[in-house]
Formats: structure tokens, sequence, C-alpha cells
């Protein structure tokens, strides 16, 4: 944290950064193997009936909308299941919030 002339802390942006603990919603992809269609239910479950409808199965992959604070707890939640996450992107900033 950096202080101003007057010796007061200036906060730097966190949108967008893993201190980004807002409702904001991000376009995320996770490349993974949805063999048997598990990893796609977990997905659902976890983004609720909402989110779920925004999810977008690709060739190796999912789509979908999440704040950034969920990324860590989806890739616990898949690991848990022995499913391999081969990447992880954050896109870009979409309209909406989580709740």
């Amino acid at each position: 944290m950096n202080s101003d002339d007057a010796g007061s802390p200036v906060e730097k942006p966190v949108s967008g950064t893993p201190r980004d603990y807002s409702e904001d919603l991000y376009s995320l992809y996770f490349e993974l193997i949805d063999v048997d269609g598990t990893a796609e239910r977990m997905l659902r479950n976890f983004l609720g009936p909402l989110h779920a409808q925004r999810v977008q199965r690709l060739a190796h992959g999912f789509e979908f909308f999440a704040p950034i604070q969920c990324v860590p707890d989806l890739v616990r939640l898949f690991t848990r299941e022995n499913i391999a996450i081969y990447q992880v992107v954050r896109q870009a900033k979409v309209e909406g919030k989580w709740r």
C-alpha cells in the first residue's frame, strides 16, 4: 500500500485482481475433460439456476459468468472429484451481479 503526502493510505484498484471481493461478474473459461457430464453438473450446481442458464459447453471445457473469487472454489471442487483442469482464463468483465 502506498501513502500520499498527508500520510494516509492510497488504495490501489482491486477490480479484476485476486483481491476483488465484489459481486462483479467476469466471463471465465475452464478447460477440462468432462467424459460423463459430472463436471458440467457440478458447475451448474455451484452457479445456481440463474447463472447456470448461461453456461456454454465448448469443445474442451466451459465458458460461464462468475465473480473472480469463485475460481479457487471451483478449482478445489473439481480437483476433489479428480477432474483435471488444464487452463483457467479470466476474460472480460460482463454486466450483472452475482446475487
